[in-house]
């Protein structure tokens, strides 16, 4: 039995699931605009600059029973309004860039499009997290323009170093695999891991900046 059955009525999450199908569309086309402002600017540097600060983009669309489980948990009303207003990463998005100064930059870029607005800012490279993680998170509002007119999506917007990114997927391993229960041995190695990616981060910016000088 799924996690949210039995707590709405059933004729209630069949309507539901219907609605959510559309919904989720229009989450997909959202991540799709964001995800091709991104490439125009990665495109463009790697022609006018011969390098592009973006390496690699990934993006993440939560599955149906993902977005119905976390209905649930966050104890929100079972309408798509409700759901669109507390659940604001169905559709993310994940920017991973070669150094820290490249990450607030690609968030400026974005940003400062007109068409982008930004609801809310984590900085975690600013302030990380207790167990040394560091990423700029930031919901966006995108307009999705559909038959029956425009409708604003939240996307979720990650951006961090390739760094931090190799050491959040090992962790995302490792909290997988021992089922978020870690060993507190491993998880002060995960700290000291973060650290280190950390000072990497700092030593090949400083490298970076002798050769070509401090980005603008």
């Amino acid at each position: 039995m799924q996690p949210f059955e039995g707590v709405f009525p059933a004729d209630v999450l069949r309507a539901l699931r219907q609605e959510l199908i559309n919904f989720r569309l229009e989450y997909k086309f959202g991540m799709e605009e964001l995800l091709t402002k991104i490439n125009i600017l990665r495109e463009e540097f790697e022609h006018s600059q011969s390098h592009s600060p973006i390496e690699h983009v990934r993006t993440r669309l939560k599955s149906l029973e993902s977005v119905v489980n976390k209905m649930v948990r966050l104890r929100c009303e079972p309408t798509l309004e409700s759901i669109r207003d507390n659940i604001r990463d169905i559709a993310g998005v994940r920017v991973v860039c070669g150094f820290t100064a490249d990450v607030y930059w690609i968030a400026r870029m974005l940003s400062e499009q007109p068409d982008i607005q930004v609801v809310e800012v984590k900085d975690y490279v600013a302030n990380p997290k207790p167990n040394g993680y560091k990423s700029l998170h930031l919901i966006v509002k995108v307009p999705v323009y559909l038959s029956n007119g425009r409708v604003d999506v939240y996307v979720e917007l990650q951006i961090r170093t390739i760094a931090m990114d190799f050491w959040a997927s090992l962790e995302h391993q490792i909290y997988y695999k021992f089922d978020q229960e870690v060993p507190e041995s491993i998880r002060s190695e995960l700290r000291d891991a973060a650290l280190t990616a950390g000072q990497l981060d700092e030593k090949m910016a400083r490298l970076r900046d002798e050769v070509h000088g401090p980005p603008e």
